[in-house]
């Protein structure tokens, strides 16, 4: 037996749930993804999603409302006769008609250990704020934010220099085999919620919202803790890439740090402690490991520095 399903999702990191459960026989009635974008150096190319080029490629049909204001639209999508929605990276904010419409609902796979972590940034903020652990949830979609009970959950640990893309890419394959399982348990009867009330009170986990990443968030200050700081860095990379100025002989210039971690050290903050790039904080110090000047390409910090040398005692943020 297969489920009739109906795949609401955007960008890479969605890809492989589409392609799990394409693989799997679920009868995929159709693609929901956001209209495509202008992209190119001139923004004049229209360039459509991921998960668009992924459902065009296993020859399903993809639909790209701008959103479901539309009664239209909202009928167009229940005469799917859907038994579930799977929502995944959506960006679009779905109308409780659409909650509704099929006949179990819509599964959001969401990338936190829910009630930690809701909203438009979870992976990014978790790593930022130090967390040991992180996850994939597979939820029952409601109009409040996350809010939703959940039914299945796989947690993994967040690596010492672990960076945002990193994890993405470990969640997105998690996901999809969360996703694939929680599919199964529906199909099979067995497949149960649980209030995120009542997870609040068993793991502790206080709601947090993770607000979409603003590129004015992404300079540098180095007043602060060490161990904030290298979180920052690995949260912000690849995008928008934490960075502060640096100079390589030649006047300071903008250079993103795209890993680092915590070390012991002291100085004045933003001093260089070494000939290796061990950054003085507010409180310890953190060491560049992966660097990238403007218009070349990510880096390791020790490539870098046999030919650009930074020395003991220059600045940084300057």
């Amino acid at each position: 037996m297969t489920l009739r399903i109906v795949f609401m999702g955007t960008p890479d990191f969605a890809v492989p749930t589409l392609r799990r459960l394409h693989a799997a026989g679920h009868d995929v009635a159709a693609v929901y993804t956001q209209p495509p974008r202008k992209a190119g150096r001139r923004g004049l190319t229209l360039t459509p999603s991921p998960v668009q080029v992924e459902a065009q490629r296993l020859g399903l049909e993809v639909r790209t409302p701008s959103n479901f204001e539309n009664e239209m639209e909202r009928a167009a999508f229940a005469a799917l006769e859907a038994d579930v929605a799977i929502v995944v990276a959506y960006g679009l904010l779905l109308p409780l008609a659409i909650l509704d419409a099929p006949r179990h609902g819509c599964l959001n796979g969401h990338g936190s250990l829910l009630p930690r972590w809701r909203g438009a940034a979870p992976i990014q903020r978790a790593i930022e704020a130090g967390d040991a652990t992180t996850g994939m949830m597979v939820m029952r979609m409601e109009i409040g934010l996350d809010t939703g009970p959940v039914a299945l959950t796989a947690e993994t640990p967040i690596g010492a220099t672990e960076t945002a893309g990193e994890l993405h890419d470990r969640l997105s394959l998690m996901a999809a085999d969360l996703m694939a399982e929680a599919l199964e348990k529906l199909e099979a009867g067995t497949l149960t919620f649980e209030d995120q009330k009542s997870i609040l009170i068993w793991s502790g986990r206080q709601p947090l919202y993770a607000k979409k990443i603003d590129k004015a968030e992404a300079a540098l200050d180095f007043a602060g803790e060490a161990r904030l700081i290298a979180a920052k860095i690995n949260a912000f990379s690849p995008f928008p890439g934490a960075w502060t100025t640096m100079s390589f002989g030649a006047g300071p210039e903008r250079v993103k740090i795209l890993r680092a971690k915590a070390e012991t050290g002291s100085g004045a903050p933003g001093t260089v402690l070494d000939d290796h790039l061990l950054v003085a904080c507010g409180s310890g110090a953190v060491r560049f490991l992966e660097l990238q000047r403007a218009g070349g390409k990510p880096m390791a910090a020790e490539d870098l520095l046999r030919g650009s040398p930074v020395p003991t005692g220059a600045s940084v943020g300057i």
